[in-house]
């Protein structure tokens, strides 16, 4: 007979994900994974596999609960050209904020820290640098098609423009304590959508 889990699967994913998110991957042990989770190593590896695996499903679970609310707020009637400057502002002010900056973007943090020479990585942070550029492309479209953008401007050179700049206040928010810099990159970059 099988034995019932005496932890929450999806407690421990959330810890694990809480975890590599603070520490990165490369920092993140095992023993780090048993310490914090308060589950034992074979249970670990029946229930998520081994520690890449584990990180890529925490990296999976943070993706599903990033995105959402950006599409939803991007994709609200009404005049779209706010929206997209709320989120780029609030990017900014999350990587100026002396509470959320250290951790930064888990999916950034991927990207520098595994995307490189890990191909299951990789395609984790394409899918979200891709579904991000699609929205924000949408939103620019619907705002170029509501008078809101200029007919001149380019709907998917500014969403890829602004996608760059959102990842990059997230690496420079986390390694600088010079809060102006993120914002002033914002706005000098929301200038560009007038």
């Amino acid at each position: 007979m099988a034995r019932t889990k005496e932890f929450d699967p999806e407690a421990a994913l959330q810890a694990a994900l809480e975890l590599f998110w603070r520490r990165g991957f490369e920092a993140t042990s095992m023993s780090d994974l048993v310490e914090h989770l308060g589950i034992g190593r074979a249970s670990i590896y029946a229930t998520f596999g081994n520690k890449h695996e584990l990180y890529l499903k925490a990296l999976e679970r943070y993706d599903r609960a990033g995105l959402p609310p950006i599409v939803r707020e991007l994709s609200q009637p009404g005049p779209a050209l706010p929206a997209v400057r709320a989120v780029v502002r609030r990017y900014a002010t999350e990587a100026a904020d002396e509470q959320l900056r250290l951790n930064g973007c888990l999916v950034t943090n991927t990207a520098a820290e595994l995307a490189p020479h890990d191909a299951a990585a990789a395609r984790y942070v394409e899918r979200n640098w891709d579904q991000l550029e699609t929205v924000l492309h949408s939103a620019l479209v619907r705002a170029q098609a509501q008078g809101e953008l200029p007919a001149d401007r380019d709907p998917l050179t500014l969403a890829r423009m602004l996608l760059v700049l959102l990842q990059g206040l997230r690496v420079v928010g986390k390694a600088s304590g010079d809060p102006a810099r993120v914002r002033d990159a914002a706005e000098q970059a929301l200038a560009l959508l007038n």
